[in-house]
This record gives C-alpha cells, structure tokens and sequence, in this order.
C-alpha cells in the first residue's frame, strides 16, 4: 500500500520592507550625514594642529639653538593656527618694573625693538601690552576702539591695527608678560575662539620659556663652575711649573762638573721663557769694590752686546740699589727720569721688569726682562714670578761662587804646593799637611753653604737633602721608616722684641743646643729660619719613637733659659709627620709637619700633634679663615657690639664692654672665640684692636646715659709696645672723648712679661684720668700683687664665681667666702668691684648680700650693635 506523502509545512515569509523615502529627503540625509562628517574632521584636525603646536613649542623652547632662532621658530609654530604676522612676546620684570620684548615681527615696524632693550612701564602708558599684563587679562578688538574703552586714546603707542588681540603670560599663576598678534587688514580678524586658543598658547610659552630659562641658567652656572675650575687648575698647573723651575734652577746651580757660567745662565732663561715672554733677557752682576756693572748673560732683540759700565743712573742700577723689584711702564719710567732716579733716553722699552739678587741680604745683580712690542706687557703675576725665580738664582749664584772659589782655592794652593815643592823639595809630609789644609778649606766651604751661621746647625737645604735621600730608602725599602718634627719655640718673638735681638740670639743657640741633646746620630737637627727647628728621625720602628723624641725636646725646652742674667722661659710646640708613600716630594712632610705644628699651637702649646688628613683639611681651613679675615679688614667687617655695666641694685647703666664682633658678608655674626686665635697668630689683632678702640671710643658721644663710660680689652702685645699709652691717649683726644668715660681691662697674663713696660704705660693711662680695670680676677696664680705694683680703679671677677653661686652648683668651700674676701679687699684698697657672667635673678640677690654693687651679664642685656642701646635709650636694665 502506497503511503500518501505528509502535507509540506510552509515557512513564514520576510517583514514587509520599510516604505521607501522619498528621493528628496534621502539625498538631504546624505548631505547632513557628510557635512557632520566634515566638522568632526574639521575639528580633529584642527585639535591635531593644535596638540602638535604645543609638542613643537615644548621641542623648540628646550632645544639648544640660540634664544632668536627659538622665538623666530614659536613665531612660525602660532602662525599655523592663526593669521600672525604681526606678533610679538613681551616679557616683564616686576621688581624693575620694565618691559623687554624678547620677539618682536611687525610689519608695518620695519625698526623693531631689540630684545635685551628693557623699557620703563612709566614710558609705556599707551600701550595696550601693559594694560593686559596689569589687568592678567586679554584684550581683543581693533586698537582704537581699545584705547578709547580705556581712556588711552591720547597716549596710544605704535601704528592703529584693524584688529589687535593679547593675551596674559602666565605661569604658576604669575603673569610673566604677554602675547599679542594684530591685523592691519579688514580681511584678517580674530574671534573669541582665536583669543581662548592664543591663552592656551601663551601658557605653554610661558612654560617653554621658564623651562628654557632654568636651562641657561644652570648652564651659566654650570659654565662659571667650570671655569672656576679651569682657572684652578690653570693655578694649579702655573705653581707646579713654578716649583718645577725652582728646583731645575737648584739643581743647575749644583753641578760640579762645569764652570762655564754663560752655559749656566743660558739655561736659566731656557727655564724663564717657560714662564713668562723672555725674548729680551739679560743678568747684570754688581761689583761693590769698583762699583761696576757687568752683564755676563745678554739675549736682547735691540742690543747685541751690553759692555760693562761705571755705576750709572738706569733702571738695572735703580733696582740694584733700591733693593727692590720694578714693573716700569712707559709712565713709570717718565715719572723716574722727572725725578731723577734715571736719566731720560737710556730706556727704549715699552715695558721693563726686574728683580734685584740678594746674596747673605747684599745685592750681588738684577735679572731682568723687556718688551718692546704693545702686545707684550708684564703684570704683577710675573713680578712675583720672576722675584721668587731671581731668589733661587742669587742662591744659585751664591753657592756656584762659593763652589768657583773652592775651586780656585784647589788650584792656587795646587800651584802653591807644585811650587813649595819644586823650589823646596818639600817632603811627602808637608805636601800631605798642604793637601789637608785645602781638604779643611773644602770642608769649611761646604759647611758655610749647608749650615745656619747662628747655631752651627744644617740649614734648609741640608734638611731636604738628607730628607731625598731617606725617602729613597723608604720607597726601595718600605719597612725603614722616618719622621719628621717640625717645632717652634712659643712666645719667642714676645722675648725678642722685648729684650732684644742679642737676648733672642743667645735663646735660640742655646735651644739648638738642648734640642740636640735629644737627638741621636745620624738623625739630623736643622734650623729653618727663625724660631723654627726641624728633626729628621732615621729608622724609626713605630710613631711611638718620633713622639718620645718629642716629648723629650719638649721636656727640656720647658726647662728656664738663663741668658744674661735673665731667667727667661719658652716652651715648643712640635708637629709630628711620618713617612707615607703618597709622598712626592721632600717639601710636602716638611710643610705637613709643618701644619701639625700649628695644630698644637691651637690646642695650647706646648705639646706635639700627629699630622693626619683631617689636619691638612684643617690647615686649608686656617688658610682661608686667614684670606676671609684680611678681606674682612679691608671691608671694615669688624665692628665693637656693646654690653652694659650696671647697677645691681636697680639696673642703671654706669657703662659698657666692647666686645668684638665679625658681620660677616652672609648675615652672620662670629664671636671673636672663632678667629682671635688666629689673628694673634698672624698679628692682625693689633690692627683689628687699634679699629675697635677707635670705634668704641668714638661712640662715646651718642652712648646714654651721658656719664657712661666704655671699656676696651687690652692685649699683652699692647704694653709691651713703648710707646702704646702716648698713641692710646691721642686716639683719645682725636675723638674728642673725656678720659675719664674711658676704661681699659688688662688681664693677669698681659702684666707677666716686662712688668716694667706694663707698668709704666698703665701709670701714663692712670694720670691722664683713663680707668684701669683687672679683668677675669681670682683665676690667676699672682693676681694678689698685681694690687699692689699697678694703678688699678677695680676689679672685675671671673663669671665662674657668680655661675658657682646657682643652687647647688658650689663645691665644697664655695665661692661666698672668696667673694666676700675679694670684697673686703677691694673696699681696703679702694677698689671697685665688678661680677660678670649674671645671667639669673637668683645670682645677682646673692651677689647684692656678698657686697658686689655692680656687675654686667646676660640678666642685664646680651652684647649687641651700638644702635640697638640707642633706641633702647637709658632704661635701666631689668632687676
């Protein structure tokens, strides 16, 4: 049976489609759909240019091409967002109150502005550029029609413009200037989107510019860093060859083997024309028996030859007897030859400089060089170039004569012994006696060249002869160490200058002879000049033998020196240096020795310091303290800070301390605890003292109360001086001030030495009516005689008494007892009594029931400039 197929199931069918728009209305969707299209594009586009702009702005300000080439290119960068041919950036100083146009471009300028020109706002009162950045807010529109909307219409500056559009600079919300665009042409104008575009521009010139700013800034700084260094090293570089010259100079003068001067002296301009321009060269030599001048070195580019001449009046006689060297310009030489000095025509040079040669402090000759050319002119630099270089020459000159003469003498007496013995036949003894005689002849020549004539000991150049040599052994053999004590004796100089010369002599030969007894052989013991000694220790186990050494010259130097029937005494203060292999030089362990010599200066004499690195960096520090200082002097940077005396009672001023004080040139104030040290050292304390008495006595007149008197410190170095009350009490009356307003305070330490100087210029201060006051009482051995012996009007105690009167701060005894002793014995002798260092109400109530009327201190007021106390006026100070 056939199965009947199934009936099909139909699917259903598709929507009816969409009815048709009219053609018409697609075509105008079309168009709408495409102009939307077009904007988006437009607007991206125009967003591209515009972040492409700002990137190109960022690139161009950090590059490094000059600062027009980068405001031409901003200029080119703005012009592809807005019709800117005419444009220009203004930048403004506030402080100055000025305007620079960094860029200008203007068509209808063809002058323009420079950019470096910085003009006054006050000349700019019509400009519509000052107006933006004083208002930080833009201006857009044609310029008339501006100037008029703000009443400028009189004063208007530059050319009217169709359209004129500026924008506030700003930065980090600073308006820095601005940036303008204008239009002389209908067809070119700007809309308010042209102004937001500018302001979003001319924020990131502002920062481009800023940043560029800081780049060549610190480039500048950079670049000044740098040739700071240069110059250092350029310094540097200048001294080595210096020192290098010296030495070949040294080295030169001690070859043995040649007599031939001129060969000597050739080579020593060889070694000058390194250093400076020594085309024209020549050495003159001086005899003193026929008073001739000869020249046995002569390079000239005008005189050939230089015969020998009777002494004359030229600049090479000049110098020679003037004894000091001369850098004669042409001016120079005029004003000579008007006085007299040389005779006119002599000199055809343009430029002439020349050192004199001292042999034993006696002139022997002049080194001299000349320029004839315009170009070629000696400085200052190359005088003292070439006066260090003739030194070394007279030095040199000094020992190849003393060597020609040990020669000369080898020959006359050869030639008298060839003689003795072909007219005598002489036997072999006497020729061995002739032959010892000319050995003891070369044996005293090489000791006058290499010993002091004063002690008898090696001298400099013996010392560092010896020193090569040790530091040769120590480089070959690293084990064998050596020290060098570098020592000098304390208050030497005070000796000197108060007892005499002859004393000072006779002290230093008897402590090379002491010092000496310390050494042992082959060690050596030299002087180098002065009160100055020098020790080379040979083979040395440790640093524990060098400062045995020490310890045992200082130990007999402390000892008292009895010279003339004087009992005098010193002490040593010893630096201590130990081979090391940085070492170049015999120079550098004598100059670090040297350095930690005065590191036990500075810590209180009389005892021995190691050298180490901190001590180097130390000393390059005491060195530049020491330039600071002397600038500071020049600059009057000193100057007297005032504390007042008072009344304890009830805080009325009676007078004030002057206190030193360095301002220095950044605003800080150093108490004298951080230089006086130092400017005792070097001497500038007395120049420093003479400014502040000159100062704080001059200050007398506008000090109130009007009866307040002023107290200055007294260095010891000051009475020793004979003649110091005479110039002390001129100073006085030059300034107009009553004596009696003075006071002077003498410390125990400054009446020890020469109590007879001391005391006679205290007497002459005494009668002319100055105050005299014993400062910091009762913290000397002897101060209780001093009462006695020295015209005194008080005393002033130390402040550890009233500091030991704190509760709970007094030992065992205390000070209430001493108070009241000094008290009862100043009121016995009359004296007054004044306590420093109060510094609280409680001391100043127990110095009041202890008998002390007066007294100074931080409770009363702290030391400050004269002019603080002038506006204070005379309040008493607070009880």
């Amino acid at each position: 049976m056939t199965t009947p197929p199934s009936p099909r199931r139909t699917a259903p069918g598709p929507a009816p489609p969409d009815p048709v728009p009219p053609p018409g209305q697609a075509l105008a969707d079309a168009e709408r759909e495409i102009a939307r299209l077009r904007t988006e594009l437009d607007r991206r586009a125009h967003a591209m240019r515009f972040q492409e702009a700002l990137f190109a702005i960022s690139e161009v300000a950090s590059s490094s091409k000059p600062t027009a080439e980068v405001m031409a290119a901003m200029h080119r960068i703005v012009g592809t967002l807005m019709y800117a041919e005419n444009f220009f950036i203004a930048l403004r100083d506030p402080e100055r109150r000025t305007l620079r146009f960094v860029y200008f471009a203007d068509s209808e300028d063809a002058d323009g502005l420079e950019p470096d020109l910085e003009i006054p706002e006050s000349e700019l009162r019509g400009s519509l550029t000052v107006q933006v950045i004083q208002r930080q807010q833009a201006l857009r529109g044609p310029s008339a029609q501006l100037a008029a909307s703000l009443g400028m219409q009189d004063e208007a500056h530059g050319p009217e413009s169709n359209d004129w559009l500026g924008v506030p600079m700003t930065s980090d919300g600073i308006t820095q200037g601005a940036v303008v665009v204008q239009s002389y042409r209908p067809e070119h104008s700007y809309s308010a989107e042209d102004e937001q575009l500018l302001s979003y521009v001319a924020e990131h010139i502002a920062t481009a510019l800023a940043r560029r700013q800081s780049t060549i800034e610190l480039e500048r700084r950079v670049q000044q860093r740098t040739e700071a260094l240069q110059t250092e090293v350029v310094e540097r570089e200048r001294a080595e060859r210096l020192q290098t010259a010296l030495y070949r100079i040294t080295a030169l003068a001690s070859r043995h083997e040649s007599d031939d001067d001129a060969r000597f002296y050739a080579d020593v301009h060889s070694i000058v024309g390194e250093l400076i321009d020594a085309r024209n060269f020549y050495i003159a030599l001086w005899d003193e028996t026929t008073d001739e001048t000869s020249f046995p070195y002569s390079v000239d580019e005008r005189t050939p030859t230089r015969p020998s001449r009777k002494a004359g009046q030229g600049l090479t006689e000049y110098v020679l007897h003037s004894g000091e060297p001369l850098l004669a310009t042409e001016s120079v030489m005029r004003e000579l030859n008007a006085l007299g000095a040389t005779t006119p025509g002599q000199q055809s040079a343009s430029c002439w400089l020349g050192v004199p040669m001292m042999v034993d402090d006696a002139p022997v000759g002049v080194i001299a060089v000349q320029s004839y050319r315009a170009d070629v002119r000696f400085t200052h630099r190359d005088l003292e170039l070439l006066s260090f270089v003739g030194t070394h020459i007279a030095a040199a000159i000094g020992r190849r004569r003393a060597g020609v003469a040990l020669r000369q003498a080898y020959l006359d007496l050869e030639h008298r012994v060839s003689e003795r013995t072909r007219e005598l036949g002489l036997a072999n003894e006497t020729l061995r006696q002739q032959i010892s005689a000319r050995e003891g002849v070369e044996r005293q020549l090489k000791h006058q060249a290499l010993h002091d004539s004063l002690t008898g000991l090696p001298n400099r150049q013996y010392l560092l002869d010896r020193l090569v040599a040790s530091m040769a052994q120590h480089s070959a053999q690293p084990e064998r160490l050596f020290a060098v004590l570098f020592l000098d004796l304390d208050r030497f100089k005070v000796i000197n200058d108060s007892e005499g010369h002859l004393v000072g002599d006779a002290l230093l030969r008897e402590a090379a002879k002491r010092i000496g007894e310390c050494v042992r052989n082959p060690d050596v013991l030299a002087r180098l000049g002065g009160d100055e000694f020098a020790v080379l220790l040979e083979r040395i186990r440790s640093v524990e033998d060098a400062i045995q050494v020490a310890e045992r010259i200082m130990q007999v130097l402390d000892q008292p020196f009895f010279i003339e029937g004087r009992e005098l005494h010193s002490s040593a203060s010893v630096g201590v240096a130990v081979a090391q292999p940085h070492y170049a030089s015999a120079e550098e362990i004598l100059r670090d020795a040297d350095a930690a010599m005065y590191r036990a200066k500075a810590d209180g004499r009389k005892r021995y310091a190691l050298f180490d690195e901190d001590l180097r960096h130390l000393a390059q520090q005491r060195l530049e303290l020491e330039r600071e200082m002397r600038r500071a002097m020049v600059h009057q940077e000193f100057e007297p800070y005032y504390q007042p005396i008072v009344s304890i009672a009830n805080g009325a001023v009676l007078g004030y301390e002057a206190l030193l004080r360095w301002n220095r040139p950044d605003g800080s104030v150093r108490a004298p605890g951080a230089f006086l040290g130092l400017a005792e050292e070097t001497g500038m304390i007395e120049e420093i003292d003479w400014r502040m008495y000159a100062s704080a006595i001059g200050d007398l007149a506008r000090l109130t109360p009007s009866h307040a008197y002023v107290s200055v410190n007294l260095s010891p170095r000051h009475l020793l001086a004979p003649d110091f009350a005479t110039r002390f009490l001129a100073l006085v009356r030059d300034q107009r001030a009553h004596p009696s307003r003075v006071c002077v305070e003498v410390t125990e330490g400054a009446l020890i030495d020469r109590k007879d100087l001391a005391r006679a210029a205290l007497e002459t201060l005494h009668r002319a009516g100055v105050r005299i006051m014993l400062d910091d009482f009762g913290t000397g051995y002897s101060a209780l005689s001093y009462l006695q012996h020295f015209p005194l009007h008080g005393l002033k105690i130390d402040r550890s008494f009233a500091t030991a009167l704190e509760s709970g701060a007094e030992t065992r005894g205390g000070s209430r007892p001493i108070i009241r002793a000094i008290v009862a014995m100043a009121a016995s002798l009359e004296l007054e009594v004044v306590s420093e260092g109060i510094e609280t109400e409680e001391q100043r109530k127990s110095l009041w029931t202890l008998g002390i009327r007066q007294g100074q201190g931080y409770h009363f007021g702290r030391p400050a400039p004269l002019q603080h106390w002038i506006d204070l006026g005379a309040q008493p100070a607070a009880v």
